[in-house]
C-alpha cells in the first residue's frame, strides 16, 4: 500500500478550514482505498467523525430522487454503523419531503454530533439527472449552516470533475456547467498515477514480505509499460506472481514483466474490457482515431471531448495529448481494429524471388534441371 496522505495530502488542510471539495481519478486507481483510509484516521485523531460511503446504491432509481436519496441514507446508517463509535452515529432520520430528506437528515446528525462531520460521498458520478440535482443542491443549501447544522467539510468523490457532470433530465446531456449546484467548492482535487518511486516502493513491500526482488530494469520497465497507472501496476506484479508463479528465490526481470503485459493483454483482463467498452464512445473515439492514425489537425486542449479522455485517464495530462500508457495504446490499436481483418481483401501470396526489371512471371537467374 502507498500512504494515503501522500497520495491525497491537500485533504486534512480542506477538512480543517471547512472546505466543500472534489476528488476525481479514473476507475481503479485507488480512490475508495484512499478515502477509507483517511476517513478512519481522520475520525481515530479525535476531532472528527468521518465517513467514507457510496452513493452507488442511487444509481438504480435514475430520477427518481426521493428512492435515491433513501437509499443513500440507507447506505449512510450501515457504513457508520461498521465504521464509527456509537456517539458518532447518525440518530434516526427526520421525516421530510423526497426533496429535503438528504439535507435535513444531515442537518439532524450534524446536529447531535459531538464532533464536526466530514463526508465522503464516493462514486456520486453513479448519480444522474434529477437525481444528482437534487443531492447537489440539498448539499448547497445547508453548506451555510455548517458546523453545527450541517456537515463540516464534505467531498464529492468520482471519475469526472463537478464540471462535467451530467444532467440527463429529459434526455439531454448537457453539462451542468458554471452553475452547478455544487458551486460552493473550493478545490478539484485529483489522485494522481504513481511515480517511480512509489512503484519501486510498492514491490520492494512484495520482497520485504517474501524476499523475491524486482531487478531495478524490471521496475523500470513496468513504468515504462503503465506510466504508475495504479491497477496495471499491482496487475502487473499480480500476473507475475500468481499467475505466472515465478518462484520466489529467482528475481523478477524485465522478460518477466514483458511477459505479463502480453498475458495482461490477450486475457483482456477486467480493467482493460472496460477500457475497451469505453472506445465504444463517440466522444473517445473522436480524439483517439486520429490519434493513432496520425491525422490529427487541431485538437482544443479544453474541449469537452478531450476534457472527458483526459478525466477517464486515458490519454496524458499534459500536453501533448497521446495515449496515456503503452499497455493502453496497444489495447487501443487492437480494439479500434477488431474485425478490420474480416474485410480486408487478402493478399496474393509471396514468391520466393521477383528481379528489380521484372514483376511478373517466373522468377529468373535459376539453372535448368539436366536431362
Amino acid at each position: 500500500m502507498i500512504v494515503a496522505s501522500a497520495r491525497l495530502p491537500d485533504v486534512p488542510r480542506l477538512v480543517a478550514r471547512k472546505g466543500y471539495f472534489v476528488v476525481h481519478a479514473p476507475r481503479q486507481t485507488g480512490k475508495t482505498t484512499a478515502l477509507q483510509v483517511l476517513a478512519q484516521e481522520l475520525t481515530a485523531g479525535g476531532r472528527y467523525a468521518a465517513l467514507r460511503f457510496s452513493c452507488e446504491v442511487g444509481r438504480a432509481a435514475r430520477d427518481d430522487y426521493g428512492a435515491a436519496t433513501r437509499d443513500i441514507l440507507d447506505q449512510i446508517r450501515a457504513d457508520a454503523e461498521d465504521m464509527l463509535p456509537a456517539d458518532l452515529r447518525p440518530p434516526p432520520w427526520p421525516e421530510a419531503s423526497e426533496g429535503t430528506q438528504l439535507g435535513l437528515a444531515l442537518r439532524a446528525w450534524a446536529h447531535v454530533c459531538p464532533r464536526p462531520l466530514v463526508l465522503f460521498f464516493d462514486e456520486i458520478d453513479a448519480l444522474g439527472g434529477q437525481t444528482l440535482i437534487s443531492v447537489l443542491s440539498q448539499l448547497r443549501s445547508g453548506y451555510g449552516s455548517r458546523p453545527a447544522n450541517f456537515p463540516a467539510s464534505v467531498a464529492l468523490c468520482g471519475l469526472r470533475d463537478v464540471r462535467d457532470y451530467k444532467a440527463a433530465a429529459g434526455g439531454d446531456p448537457s453539462r451542468l456547467g458554471s452553475s452547478s449546484p455544487f458551486n460552493i467548492k473550493v478545490k478539484s482535487l485529483r489522485l494522481g498515477d504513481f511515480t517511480t518511486d512509489e512503484v519501486r516502493e510498492l514491490y520492494g513491500q512484495h520482497t520485504q514480505d517474501t524476499g523475491q526482488e524486482f531487478t531495478p530494469e524490471a521496475v523500470e520497465r513496468a513504468f515504462e509499460l503503465t506510466a504508475g497507472q495504479p491497477w496495471l501496476v499491482n496487475a502487473l506484479g499480480l500476473e507475475i506472481v500468481d499467475e505466472m508463479a515465478v518462484p520466489s528465490h529467482i528475481p523478477i526481470t524485465v522478460d518477466h514483466v514483458e511477459e505479463a503485459k502480453e498475458r495482461l493483454i490477450r486475457a483482456r483482463a477486467t480493467h482493460l474490457d472496460s477500457l475497451a467498452e469505453r472506445l465504444k464512445e463517440p466522444r473517445v473515439r473522436r480524439v483517439l482515431e486520429p490519434l493513432l492514425a496520425g491525422t490529427v489537425t487541431v485538437l482544443e486542449p479544453f474541449s469537452d471531448d478531450v476534457l472527458y479522455v483526459r478525466d477517464v485517464g486515458l490519454v496524458t495530462q499534459t500536453s501533448p495529448i497521446r495515449v496515456a500508457n503503452p499497455i493502453y495504446r496497444e489495447v487501443v490499436a487492437r480494439v479500434l481494429t477488431d474485425g478490420l481483418l474480416d474485410y480486408t481483401p487478402s493478399a496474393p501470396p509471396p514468391r520466393a524471388f521477383v528481379p528489380p526489371d521484372r514483376a511478373q512471371g517466373p522468377p529468373r537467374g535459376r539453372c535448368r534441371p539436366g536431362p
